[in-house]
């Protein structure tokens, strides 16, 4: 179902909001502003809660915490807002000091066109000119939203670009399985990771330093366990908690991630094509807008965002992990969310 809002976005014109629902009773809604992931309603126990933190439409343009947001063209952040490629230095515009985040002002502040639209997907398209925010190459990207009977949300990432870029697109959704309408402790959850390496960061979230191998650290979710168990220890007391890139371990073929609530009432899976997989505990969430017009606190959502490395076009050794696309090569990467 396409419905059009009364008021406009920062365009002019009205957002586009799409619903979408299974034969389990299942809905999510979508809107081109950002191609956002607005909502997710799961049945549990014979009622529908949601499970993505989000605010107000009107709200979208001015929270600051991505919410659901397809971010682009590079995901994470870049160090000193520059890097080199094919012997050229590329200056991009700075957004978080003297660093890039998210792509600048990227794609989640953008208008990307409705596709195609069905019973069961929604495709939006948005075309990048070259000298976007400093990044070469026309770009034109696809985000497919795919509802499925099991229960299961794909988004399907599509990309074609005329030069060299760097390119690492994903949606920055926030997830809470017991209450994301106020935003309960997201610490009380249990999370699995399939990851034996993960990436340190300075306080400003930039690499400084290679993999470490998660053995004998908090970053040791091979096990199950509750997010608060290690919380705030070793490498995040710099950044106030998770907010770290791993390398999971053929996601595609098992889950790379499982979230439990609480109570274990409702858990998600993830399964990708990507190499990495960013897990931030919302450290820096309080202020954000909920949808009754309340506030978020911090730890009320975790976002596992799942794409390359951060900084990835400063290190070419990490490049094997994607992060930097050939010019006219199809740039693809899928992610499936599983409630069950």
């Amino acid at each position: 179902m396409l419905e059009k809002t009364m008021f406009n976005a920062p365009d002019g014109n009205p957002y586009q909001l799409i619903s979408i629902q299974n034969e389990k009773g299942m809905c999510i809604k979508l809107m081109d502003w950002g191609a956002t992931w607005l909502s997710c309603q799961v049945p549990v126990n014979g009622e529908l809660r949601e499970v993505l933190l989000g605010c107000k439409v009107e709200d979208y343009p001015n929270q600051q915490a991505y919410l659901g947001a397809s971010v682009g063209r590079y995901a994470n952040r870049i160090a000193n807002a520059q890097f080199e490629l094919n012997s050229e230095t590329i200056q991009l515009v700075a957004n978080q000091g003297k660093h890039q985040l998210h792509g600048g002002k990227g794609f989640d502040q953008r208008r990307w066109g409705i596709e195609k639209c069905g019973d069961n997907f929604v495709c939006f398209s948005l075309n990048s000119v070259d000298g976007d925010q400093g990044f070469p190459g026309n770009v034109k990207v696809t985000a497919t939203y795919t509802l499925t009977e099991d229960n299961s949300v794909k988004i399907e990432y599509e990309g074609l670009s005329d030069k060299d870029t760097a390119l690492n697109l994903t949606n920055h959704v926030y997830f809470n399985l017991e209450n994301a309408e106020q935003g309960a402790d997201i610490r009380e959850h249990s999370l699995r990771l399939n990851a034996d390496f993960y990436l340190p960061v300075n306080h400003e979230g930039i690499p400084n330093s290679p993999l470490k191998h998660v053995v004998g650290t908090s970053f040791d979710f091979r096990l199950i366990k509750p997010i608060k168990q290690d919380f705030l220890q070793g490498d995040q007391q710099a950044t106030k908690g998770y907010d770290h890139a791993f390398i999971v371990n053929k996601a595609w073929q098992k889950p790379c991630v499982l979230l439990v609530s609480p109570n274990e009432d409702l858990r998600l899976e993830v399964r990708t094509s990507q190499a990495a997989l960013q897990v931030y505990t919302g450290n820096y969430l309080a202020g954000v807008p909920t949808r009754s017009g309340g506030e978020y606190g911090d730890f009320a959502g975790i976002a596992l965002e799942t794409q390359c490395l951060p900084d990835t076009p400063n290190h070419p050794e990490w490049q094997n992990y994607g992060g930097i696309q050939k010019a006219n090569e199809r740039y693809y990467q899928w992610t499936e969310f599983k409630f069950l």
